[in-house]
């Protein structure tokens, strides 16, 4: 369904695409309003979706009409992302039936074109402002009941992610998008993307222990929100090797709903391709994506053979092409500099930096080069993630140089304005104090570390090519920081 809007909503060009990102980081909650929200401890909390079914219709939309996007819905803690873009690559390999395929993701990297993307490639910066201001001025021109929605008075707009997820759904539904993936942001149950009524298939990556203040502390509880996802008659899916407790919690979601849930393998034949986004780790990701995208296309009545579940089963050549052709920056990424080898890969809970931590330790056994580590966690248990890679690698990897970098982009002290971060505390920012606690921690490791404090991304940069002779570079933490990294090295400074 394609929605026409009066002429009166015509986009009025002079409005640019960085105009755009301004009103956009405009509605990213400010430091003290998500410390309000972790002190209140409320975890659940419908009107999350209330409110997005209320922003699709004052944009036009009933979220029936979404239906039609025939969307795959992907949550997890590590993974998720990854596996929507394995499945991506596999059902580009089917566009002559599908057309047009759309994929919303977060966090971007560089730009946050990049959460919307359109078979493959991000949504051009004139698609993004058209479609960004038709959305604002349609909620300028509409309102909410005082009654149901007291707090949604004229001219207000959702914040930050909820805004792109409501982009996302108009910006595939004015292209005619007829699949789509969706990877969940944070949670399930309420999370904004959860306003999907008939997704094609459902998937959970791994589970672990993250957003604890949004989620729960414990695993059961996290599964649970995950498990949020699951519809009634629509098969889910889940990575082999969940933990137990999260497991069991998901089977019983998944008969709360009314809905299979099957445990994919780590299918044998996936062991001799060769993924497109590196790391042993990738296999189970890769073959929750080929379960994924084998439900969507029967569905679809492409393919009519319904999933194979076994570990044996055989994988179709064009499945395998698609994994194999799959890139997504920022995840086990290697990147030739010179005499630099930049090994990246955003990593932000202890299951991920281990598995990082291993990766990199693999790549690396056989190197001679210097070792150096970028590091920053700005809003999580930076010292847990310190310790976790540590114990990774303190056999087999030291490190010549220690690096503990803020998430800013420029020596300047500013952001690329794609990448304006206001959900951390500026003063706590500016004094380093994660960074110098980071510092602390890894001399109480090594006593004889080589470790600096940088202000700035561009920094630690400087400090690295400031040397003449190879280094191996492992860069991981936060996805913020790997994003100002790419930023960095494309040398696109605003100023």
């Amino acid at each position: 369904m394609r929605l026409s809007f009066p002429l009166r909503m015509t986009f009025n060009s002079s409005r640019s695409y960085n105009d755009a990102v301004a009103a956009l980081n405009s509605l990213q909650s400010n430091y003290a309003n998500i410390m309000a929200i972790r002190a209140s401890g409320d975890r659940k909390n419908m009107m999350n979706i209330w409110e997005m079914q209320e922003w699709s219709r004052r944009i036009g939309y009933s979220t029936s009409d979404y239906n039609s996007l025939n969307i795959i819905h992907i949550t997890g803690t590590k993974g998720k992302g990854s596996t929507a873009a394995f499945t991506q690559g596999i059902l580009q390999q089917f566009q002559n039936d599908i057309k047009k395929i759309g994929l919303y993701t977060s966090p971007h990297l560089k730009s946050v074109r990049e959460r919307i993307r359109i078979n493959g490639d991000p949504i051009s910066e004139e698609k993004f402002s058209k479609y960004f201001f038709e959305v604002w001025d349609k909620l300028d021109a509409t309102t909410s009941s005082e009654e149901k929605f007291p707090h949604m008075v004229p001219g207000s707009k959702p914040g930050y992610f909820k805004y792109l997820t409501l982009l996302s759904f108009h910006v595939f539904m004015q292209e005619g998008c007829n699949t789509c993936i969706y990877e969940v942001g944070v949670g399930g149950e309420f999370d904004s993307t959860n306003i999907i009524e008939k997704p094609t298939a459902c998937g959970v990556a791994l589970l672990g222990i993250d957003h604890t203040f949004m989620l729960g502390d414990t695993i059961e509880e996290i599964a649970w929100n995950k498990g949020g996802i699951f519809k009634p008659g629509t098969p889910a899916f889940t990575i082999a090797n969940q933990p137990e407790a999260g497991l069991r919690v998901l089977k019983e979601r998944a008969q709360e709903r009314h809905t299979t849930l099957t445990e994919v393998p780590h299918f044998e034949q996936l062991k001799d391709v060769k993924l497109g986004i590196a790391g042993e780790f990738q296999i189970a990701n890769a073959s929750l994506a080929v379960a994924l995208a084998q439900q969507h296309l029967h569905q679809l009545n492409i393919l009519q053979q319904p999933v194979n579940a076994n570990v044996g089963a055989v994988i179709p050549d064009s499945f395998k092409k698609g994994l194999s052709l799959t890139r997504w920056d920022g995840r086990c990424q290697t990147v030739h500099d010179g005499e630099i080898t930049w090994y990246i890969d955003g990593a932000h809970t202890k299951e991920s930096i281990e598995a990082a931590s291993g990766w990199f330790k693999a790549e690396v056994s056989s190197s001679t080069h210097k070792k150096i580590l970028l590091f920053n966690q700005q809003t999580r248990n930076a010292e847990a993630l310190i310790n976790s890679l540590y114990d990774v690698l303190n056999t087999g990897v030291t490190f010549d140089r220690v690096i503990f970098s803020t998430n800013v982009t420029w020596k300047s002290g500013t952001y690329s304005a794609d990448l304006v971060s206001l959900n951390t505390s500026k003063e706590q920012v500016d004094k380093l104090e994660v960074q110098k606690a980071l510092k602390n921690v890894w001399k109480n490791l090594d006593a004889k570390a080589n470790v600096d404090v940088v202000a700035s991304i561009e920094s630690a940069c400087d400090l690295i090519k400031a040397y003449d002779e190879p280094v191996d570079v492992f860069v991981t933490g936060s996805l913020h920081l790997v994003g100002g990294l790419l930023v960095v090295f494309d040398g696109k400074n605003e100023e």
